[in-house]
């Protein structure tokens, strides 16, 4: 039987303590997920975990103390509730020097968002695979009535979106409010008027996401009926899923910003096979500006989404404040709802003389 060779861990919390009572020996620590001879011991007097069987290490640091991560070297890290840490990219980046043993370092980042811009840069990184897990996935550990007297006093609420959703809510200058997005969600109406495809190709294969999104109408309010974006396609990739995503839906029309390609990205649907038609559209004005009317029209109540679209509501939340990954998603949405529910023109404009 090969032997496990011993690695070294760095556990980091917003203090000593909290990686003592919550990642060591709390109720979903490291202590209490393993049991019998793989069961690793606390060392107080050293602050490390040993796992004997296997000789590996962890040892624990506080994000209070960005210092103390110069010198020591790991192979893998865990950092717990880092949008808690006071200084936290100071942080990181000493604990990233650190990470250089063994054949391939991992990192794992566990915390409730905020708006950050450390998180929103960590999130924006090549590399980054982002899980997101709200409370109700750990109901089964919680008291009963737990979520439901939460929900009765914070439903429809950033802090709800924040706290039992696991969404970034963004605050000042953002254009879509968690409570619209949470009265957003409903049921699919049984027939609908029209059906688009909304896409925001990706500057770069390899680069950002390719947002592919999916609307229908029905009389004056639209429904958001997938959101199919996914990073890492090649154009021939996104031609081809924006065309099998037009066929699964019986699209009426394909809608493609064309900043990025011009005529080009009409191409690419084309070779992807896309027999719908396919009208391009030109940005004249900037993300935010432009989602400003769609921003009306949740909070009027005529945008309805007919699933969970968490990744799309947090990069919507996130419209209208700096920093970030381009909102890929989001401007794909915006796009549809515009071309099926076009805000109504400008009167005429008088003049003093």
């Amino acid at each position: 039987m090969a032997l496990v060779s011993p690695k070294a861990f760095a556990l980091v919390g917003p203090t000593l303590h909290d990686v003592r009572e919550v990642m060591v020996e709390g109720p979903s620590g490291l202590r209490a997920l393993a049991v019998g001879e793989e069961r690793p011991r606390w060392e107080a007097s050293r602050r490390r975990l040993i796992w004997d069987k296997t000789g590996s290490v962890g040892h624990a640091f506080s994000a209070e103390d960005p210092d103390s991560l110069r010198g020591p070297q790991f192979h893998h890290a865990w950092a717990d509730e880092f949008c808690a840490w006071k200084k936290p990219e100071a942080v990181l980046d000493n604990l990233r020097l650190g990470l250089r043993l063994g054949d391939d370092p991992r990192l794992l980042v566990t915390t409730t968002p905020r708006p950050m811009q450390a998180l929103r840069r960590l999130l924006a990184e090549a590399g980054t695979i982002v899980r997101r897990a709200g409370t109700a996935d750990n109901a089964g550990n919680l008291s009963p009535g737990f979520l439901t007297h939460l929900r009765s006093l914070y439903a429809g609420t950033r802090l709800e979106a924040q706290e039992l959703e696991g969404l970034i809510v963004e605050t000042d200058g953002a254009l879509f409010r968690a409570e619209d997005l949470a009265r957003a969600r409903g049921h699919r109406p049984a027939e609908l008027d029209r059906i688009v495809v909304a896409v925001d190709p990706p500057a770069s294969a390899g680069g950002d996401a390719c947002g592919i999104v999916v609307v229908g109408r029905r009389g004056d309010r639209a429904y958001v009926l997938a959101d199919r974006s996914e990073g890492g396609l090649s154009p021939d990739g996104w031609g081809r899923k924006v065309a099998a995503t037009a066929t699964e839906f019986g699209a009426t029309e394909v809608v493609a910003e064309k900043n990025q390609g011009g005529e080009m990205v009409r191409a690419v649907l084309a070779h992807g096979g896309c027999r719908v038609p396919i009208r391009l559209v030109h940005a004249s004005r900037g993300k935010a500006a432009r989602a400003e009317p769609v921003a009306a029209l949740y909070e009027q109540g005529r945008v309805v989404h007919c699933g969970a679209f968490p990744a799309l509501e947090e990069e919507l939340m996130g419209l209208g404040c700096e920093g970030g990954s381009s909102p890929d998603r989001a401007d794909a949405l915006v796009w549809a709802v515009t071309r099926l529910l076009p805000p109504p023109k400008a009167g005429p404009s008088v003049r003093m003389l």
